[in-house]
């Protein structure tokens, strides 16, 4: 074989994932499908750079025949036509797997991407786990004798993995010399382990793909998922895709996107956030029109997200496929009741609105937010699985809805623009350590929130923006100021050795991408040549 592992044993028990039939199985996918993936990734930088000389997004000519074509998705399987809540949150570490699992939701979307830091560890821890819960054989003992296993009283969680998107590759493996693509060693590892075991149990090998920017990219998934069925020999269309609708890009290609995996879709999910941080990116450049306010102030009550999400269900019910809804941020915290009674009524007002909207369900953070989120769509689904009935043939949405980013209303302050500078250096630092979902005033932040408060202060920058709170101007040398100001607080919120081993680098990190004159992709990027 030409692939090679830095680590063949980073987490205890990893033979049973790398084994040299899977890894085989990852290689062959490479081969097979790195071409295009490069391809797509060089495809987004030219759209982008499109889209920059001509301040337009639209939807596509050449595809008008899909939109306005008579044609549905395959049908859900059983397990998953009732997705009313769905819990996410990292695979690893095996405890926060099995509250998953038991937290009463009917999917755990077990992420491998924006809440988990991919350190060699987490990436085979994760695939463990998911083996093992695949298995019924997920138990976990804490260092002070607590015990955790999966219940028996009730239905555990449906399984649905979420890979690392196209741009992120895996260091830990190298094919050929160079490394191997992070998704596909993701999705390559779980579904060579799984498929079969998943389909016997009555369930099947079911994914969330994150990031896509183009029904291209989504036609690339889709001979990736017959490619798999072929090798492993399980039947074709045994895979189901959710695909997050979380680039600006994607949003004009709802229906393509559907068309491409349409025997292996299951739905679209409003990635908010990604959403957000992917608007910023996109037109970075193109002047005051498309700055957001700060990021508290921005709601999904704002027009702009209004056609956004309202467009995503029109699509999803007109073609059989689900659309769920995004992530609330807020989450309780069970040592104060205050703090839980404010979360527990934002996350019911922010479910409440999809679930009237026509939403089949919605996405929670934290194991004590499933009875908040199933309360609201038990009111409206009744003994309803879903509301896929609900066609929404009143919605008309025009690309100049989409892109009206002055509907937001609201202002940027220098206390956003602290917030940001703050937020980037504290998820930074804690995603170093490998974590990668983080609690963070009580807000639940992931690469998501990390991204779009990092961006805001690049983007905020370039624009010389006067800040309504205090009239002082985005220059370089406030960033500064107001940066060495935040990570002193910092300072004092850690112990000396873990602000030194990962607050510091992560300030370096956020100090030089926010202020570089080139705008960085993803933060991730040069993140991770900084996970030891």
């Amino acid at each position: 074989m030409a692939i090679e592992l830095t680590d063949p044993s980073p987490a205890e028990g990893a033979d049973i994932i790398l084994t040299p039939e899977a890894l085989s199985f990852v290689e062959q996918l490479h081969h097979h499908f790195r071409g295009r993936r490069d391809e797509r990734l060089a495809g987004r930088a030219a759209r982008r750079a499109e889209v920059a000389a001509t301040g337009r997004l639209d939807f596509l000519p050449e595809t008008r025949g899909v939109r306005d074509g008579e044609w549905k998705v395959a049908p859900a399987p059983p397990d998953l036509r009732d997705r009313r809540v769905e819990m996410t949150g990292p695979a690893s570490p095996v405890k926060m797997a099995i509250n998953a699992l038991n937290s009463g939701a009917q999917v755990w979307l077990a992420d491998l991407e924006d809440a988990s830091a991919p350190t060699w560890h987490n990436v085979i821890d994760s695939q463990l786990n998911l083996y093992r819960a695949a298995r019924g054989r997920l138990d976990y003992t804490s260092p002070q004798g607590k015990d955790y296993s999966l219940r028996q009283d009730a239905p555990l969680a449906v399984v649905v993995t979420r890979p690392r998107g196209w741009h992120l590759s895996e260091k830990n493996v190298r094919i050929d010399g160079e490394p191997a693509i992070g998704a596909l060693v993701d999705f390559g590892l779980h579904f060579f382990a799984n498929a079969k075991q998943l389909l016997n149990a009555g369930s099947g090998p079911y994914y969330y793909l994150p990031k896509l920017e183009s029904h291209l990219e989504a036609r690339l998934w889709n001979d990736i998922f017959v490619f798999a069925q072929d090798y492993v020999g399980v039947p074709q269309g045994s895979v189901r895709a959710t695909v997050l609708i979380e680039t600006i890009p994607a949003a004009f290609e709802m229906e393509e996107i559907l068309f491409e995996l349409r025997d292996h879709a299951s739905g679209l999910n409003a990635g908010r956030w990604d959403y957000l941080f992917s608007i910023i990116k996109y037109f970075r450049d193109a002047g005051p029109a498309y700055l957001l306010p700060d990021r508290a102030s921005i709601s999904m009550t704002a027009p702009f997200m209004r056609a956004y999400t309202e467009l995503l269900v029109k699509t999803c019910h007109r073609r059989g496929a689900f659309a769920m809804g995004g992530m609330a941020a807020v989450i309780p915290n069970r040592r104060e009741p205050a703090v839980t009674e404010e979360a527990f009524a934002k996350v019911r007002a922010d479910k409440t609105r999809e679930a009237d909207d026509g939403f089949d369900g919605s996405w929670v953070a934290h194991p004590d937010l499933v009875p908040v989120c199933r309360e609201v769509f038990d009111a409206v689904l009744g003994d309803q699985p879903n509301q896929l009935d609900r066609q929404r043939e009143e919605v008309s949405v025009t690309a100049s809805e989409l892109l009206d980013i002055p509907s937001a209303g609201g202002a940027v302050t220098e206390a956003g623009l602290r917030l940001n500078l703050y937020v980037a250096v504290a998820y930074v630092a804690v995603w170093l350590s490998g974590n990668g979902a983080v609690a963070i005033h009580n807000l639940m932040e992931d690469a998501a929130t990390a991204e779009i408060s990092r961006s805001q202060v690049w983007q905020q920058l370039r624009n010389q923006v006067v800040l309504s709170d205090t009239g002082n101007t985005v220059t370089p040398e406030l960033v500064k100021a107001l940066l060495d100001e935040e990570v002193d607080r910092l300072r004092t919120e850690v112990d000396a050795e873990t602000f030194a081993r990962y607050y510091e680098p992560a300030r370096t990190l956020i100090a030089e991408i926010c202020l570089s004159e080139e705008y960085t992709d993803f933060l991730t990027l040069p993140a991770y040549e900084l996970v030891r």
